[in-house]
């Protein structure tokens, strides 16, 4: 490539940069510090890339490198097109020269120049999600391993984050596989490998595990030298979100000029069930020795108010470098507090929510910067429900709405069924959901039969399982299908239609699916199953509940731009709203209890990290709420306030809460916001409750009777809190004035 390239401005004389104007002291700090290693702290609404941008004008304007020598990786591509178009306004074309991408995209540019060294062809194929499922269970049924036992996406789970770890499969310790696939994980690793190289194709792993691969070897050390050559600066946005594999790639590159500078944020690293190991942050001081760490804690978005509740949240994370963001003007109105509001249930939350949204929208706010950021998936089903009836617009982004989801989708095709016979399109849909072995051949001669007799296909089924127009096994499994809608349907009118929906879940084998399922989504579709079954009691039938459901499908108001947001808060990083609500702080829901099981302190600490994304996305108002009770799967389930509502400081906040209910700042709440393990103790306490020395109003054995549980018979007593086993509802724990002697 030339060495001569050109700006489009006129030269800059010594002493002019324009380009500079108007960045705050810490943000020209970071743009300045061009030589060795920098990590730039870049927190909440502090202008990153507005210095990301600046850096790399800078570093062309005053001609420290070629457009060519500079790499900036960004983890979006929205990102990377985002900072060209930036810089291309300041340095012209120059801009396209730059080696400017996601890890992804740059991964298979570099690979593409050296495909050979991989074994590959330089117009390799890049597999999708799909092709590489598909491959894998080839590779599986060559080996003879059971897919129906250890499904291909569990299989390729582990492989994707051994790829996110850097490890070809020579480097997978052979105590790693576990006993995923009869132990042999790793044998279908080294497999599958081979099969892409005869394929000639990579997956997306592979476009950074192939250069590192062929960058270590000894053999060519002498393209590693000449990369480390052209690349005089290098730039990461999002740092804190870097896996081991992006993290090594990165650390090979910069070994000669030294001149790396990463941008993130420690405390908005929530991404480690996707293989983001925060200590690639945390440890940068020590990677990269003589390191400048410079801190942007000037905030330009939320209320002073607002930044102080984050910054007293998240100063209970031990893991974390540690800065305070402020506002970046000086004369910020404080803002509204924060409404920290306790309701009784999901329905009162719901209820709370959509109307503090049509009050603001009655003040002029618009919709469209209206927020609901929920930590799961499953709860979004009580907002849009609500949303719905009140004839507010909205919108599910990053997501489906609740009742378009697949599981869902599949689920009501069950029922559809049980209450339609006639129902074609739900029949076709679960007619091998989960797989039984009724494939496409016996489907169609299911349709031929169901036109040429001109009945419905569920008929139509039930007369090839009498006949011997199939196989002996079809027939067979086709019999017992046609068995099993039956019974449910017999069971219409004598079963809770709940219950009843619980069952054709657990006797189809559909929610066995799920539970089998190794993929990082499988648990959130068994959240959202277990949501909608709770949604059925809220109706008298089941057929009623179907009716509302073919409602709510219908209002679908994609006309109207100005709608309410819904996502997760994973979603939301990266994200800003006027007005942001953030339901269900409850603990086991936020923080979420799998988290805090499988990762103990460092996973309490990340969903802390994610609280602080939440309430970072505000600009002017913020809401918080807890329900004391929810229905999960057909079970009511009490829950305390999540601890995050107690490590908000006191002057940021308004707290209200329904009678009776526990307070977010009650002693308990606090002496559990210091102890990670409370949520497990909770648990083991509701399943075994010890029986205490009684105390107030009730003693233990006392018969009670409460509204909305029924009657039950106190095993425990605490302060004003009890332990009632009740007789329908199970265990609870409830406030004394909530119950009466019965």
């Amino acid at each position: 490539m030339s060495d001569d390239f050109e700006l489009d401005d006129e030269p800059r004389s010594v002493g002019a940069t324009p380009w500079l104007n108007g960045l705050n002291p810490e943000q020209l700090q970071a743009v300045e510090a061009t030589e060795g290693p920098v990590l730039v702290l870049s927190g909440a609404g502090t202008g990153k890339t507005r210095v990301l941008t600046t850096r790399l004008a800078h570093i062309l304007l005053t001609a420290k490198a070629k457009p060519w020598n500079i790499l900036a990786v960004t983890f979006t591509n929205k990102a990377a097109r985002e900072m060209r178009e930036r810089v291309s306004g300041l340095v012209g074309g120059a801009a396209e020269q730059i080696w400017l991408g996601t890890f992804h995209a740059l991964g298979a540019r570099l690979l593409r120049r050296h495909a050979q060294l991989a074994g590959l062809e330089s117009n390799f194929t890049i597999l999708d999600s799909d092709d590489q499922l598909r491959l894998l269970k080839q590779v599986m049924e060559a080996e003879n391993i059971d897919a129906k036992r250890w499904t291909p996406q569990s299989v390729m789970g582990v492989i994707q984050r051994w790829k996110d770890r850097g490890l070809n499969p020579d480097q997978v310790g052979s105590g790693e596989a576990g006993e995923l696939a009869g132990g042999r994980t790793v044998a279908l690793y080294r497999a599958y490998q081979e099969r892409l190289i005869a394929l000639n194709a990579c997956d997306f792993g592979d476009l950074l595990l192939h250069c590192l691969t062929f960058m270590q070897k000894p053999a060519h050390q002498d393209l590693l030298a000449e990369l480390q050559s052209q690349f005089r600066y290098i730039m990461v946005d999002e740092y804190q979100d870097t896996n081991v594999a992006q993290y090594l790639w990165l650390r090979l590159l910069a070994q000669k000029h030294r001149n790396i500078c990463c941008v993130g944020d420690d405390d908005q690293s929530v991404y480690s069930w996707r293989g983001a190991e925060v200590e690639n942050i945390l440890r940068f001081e020590r990677d990269f020795q003589g390191a400048r760490i410079i801190r942007l804690e000037a905030n330009y978005r939320s209320t002073p108010t607002i930044l102080a509740a984050a910054s007293g949240l998240i100063a209970n994370n031990a893991g974390r470098l540690g800065k305070t963001l402020r506002p970046g003007r000086a004369d910020a109105e404080a803002g509204a507090k924060i409404t920290v509001r306790g309701l009784w249930d999901g329905e009162d939350e719901a209820r709370f929510v959509v109307e503090e949204i049509e009050a603001l929208q009655r003040a002029g706010g618009a919709l469209a910067e209206m927020a609901i950021l929920v930590r799961a998936g499953f709860q979004t089903r009580e907002f849009e429900e609500r949303l719905v009836s009140t004839g507010v617009p909205y919108k599910v982004v990053g997501g489906l709405r609740f009742y378009e989801r697949q599981e869902i989708r599949d689920a009501l095709a069950y029922f559809r069924v049980v209450m339609q016979p006639a129902d074609d399109l739900a029949f076709e849909r679960i007619f091998n959901l989960p797989k039984r072995g009724l494939g496409e051949q016996t489907l169609q001669t299911t349709h031929m039969l169901a036109r040429r007799t001109g009945v419905p296909l569920l008929q139509a089924a039930r007369n090839l399982s009498l006949t011997d127009e199939l196989g002996p096994k079809a027939r067979s499994t086709m019999g017992k299908l046609v068995a099993d809608f039956d019974r449910w349907r017999s069971l219409v009118p004598h079963m809770d239609h709940a219950e009843l929906a619980g069952t054709i879940l657990d006797e189809s084998g559909y929610t066995e699916m799920w539970q089998k399922e190794k993929s990082p989504d499988a648990q959130g579709r068994l959240e959202n199953l277990k949501e909608l079954v709770a949604a059925l009691e809220e109706f008298d039938s089941l057929a009623d509940f179907l009716e509302h459901v073919s409602l709510v499908m219908e209002n679908d108001d994609k006309q109207k731009l100005d709608r309410v947001v819904i996502m997760t808060l994973h979603g939301a990083k990266g994200l800003e709203f006027d007005n942001v609500f953030l339901p269900g702080w409850e603990e086991g829901v936020f923080p979420h209890a799998r988290a805090i099981a499988e990762n103990g302190a460092k996973g309490l600490e990340e969903e802390r990290r994610l609280a602080y994304v939440g309430l970072t996305r505000a600009r002017r108002r913020l809401f918080v709420s807890y329900a004391a009770n929810r229905r999960v799967y057909n079970q009511w389930q009490t829950s305390l306030p999540s601890r995050f509502t107690a490590e908000l400081p006191d002057h940021t906040v308004d707290r209200l809460a329904e009678r009776g209910l526990f307070g977010g700042v009650s002693e308990q709440a606090n002496a559990w916001s210091q102890d990670w393990q409370s949520v497990a103790r909770v648990a083991k306490h509701r399943e075994s409750p010890a029986t205490v020395a009684p105390s107030g109003s009730f003693a233990v054995g006392v018969r009670v009777f409460h509204q909305k549980f029924g009657y039950g018979r106190v095993t425990a007593v605490e302060g004003n809190k009890l332990d009632v086993a009740f007789d329908k509802a199970g265990d609870k724990k409830v406030i004394d004035s909530f119950v009466t002697e019965a």
